[in-house]
């Protein structure tokens, strides 16, 4: 494990990491502005559970493999390209939700299938982009120090660091939607926010489809 100097700026550094919008934060943002908090917070654990198994596979060479295997990568970066272009297609066609939905205890928060359905969809968010991966195999061993005796332990230890820290900022980021969602300026206009979160989520899906293989 790194000292404490270098251990503080690893959490301070993932707390910034955290805090860049990207799939990951809209996902929760979109879904607590949508269904409340209590979404949101669903919707990120769910995305750091996806993280684990990065950081799982990382440990055991699959993240290895990715970053070195044109192909690997390529078949995982096409399964994640799409979800996210099956995300955003579905945030385009979506209806609004009615003003009561959004408002306390919403009948979509309290109903278990979609409270599964949106961790589900934060975790395979997560677990089908290719590039998360590869940013643990790149961001975790920049602070293992060199004359660390076992680097995998380290590695992990410093991965679940990382998920842990992470998921404060999830729930910030669910708290602030779900006060957003409040305002009724926000309600009347959530099907034009649902319009914005498609066209950012098939941004991204199409970013992803088009990135590079990592060089060998």
């Amino acid at each position: 494990m790194p000292d404490l100097p270098h251990l503080l700026a690893f959490i301070a550094a993932g707390w910034l990491l955290n805090l860049t919008p990207g799939p990951d934060v809209l996902y929760v943002v979109t879904n607590a502005l949508r269904s409340g908090v209590r979404a949101g917070i669903v919707a990120g654990l769910g995305i750091t559970t996806g993280c684990f198994v990065h950081i799982a596979a990382a440990a055991i060479g699959v993240g290895t493999l990715m970053a070195t295997s044109a192909a690997a990568f390529t078949v995982l970066k096409v399964i994640g390209a799409a979800y996210l272009l099956y995300l955003g297609v579905r945030m385009l066609l979506s209806k609004a939700a009615p003003p009561a939905e959004l408002d306390g205890a919403a009948s979509a928060v309290d109903a278990p299938r979609s409270l599964k359905a949106i961790y589900l969809g934060g975790f395979w968010t997560n677990v089908l982009n290719p590039k998360v991966a590869l940013f643990f195999l790149a961001f975790v061993p920049q602070f293992i120090a060199p004359g660390t005796d076992d680097k995998a332990l380290a590695f992990v230890l410093l991965g679940v660091l990382f998920n842990v820290n992470a998921i404060p900022v999830n729930v910030g980021w669910a708290l602030a939607a779900g006060w957003l969602a409040r305002r009724s300026a926000v309600r009347d206009g959530l099907r034009w926010l649902d319009r914005v979160a498609g066209v950012l989520f098939i941004g991204f899906g199409l970013k992803l489809a088009f990135s590079d293989a990592p060089s060998r």
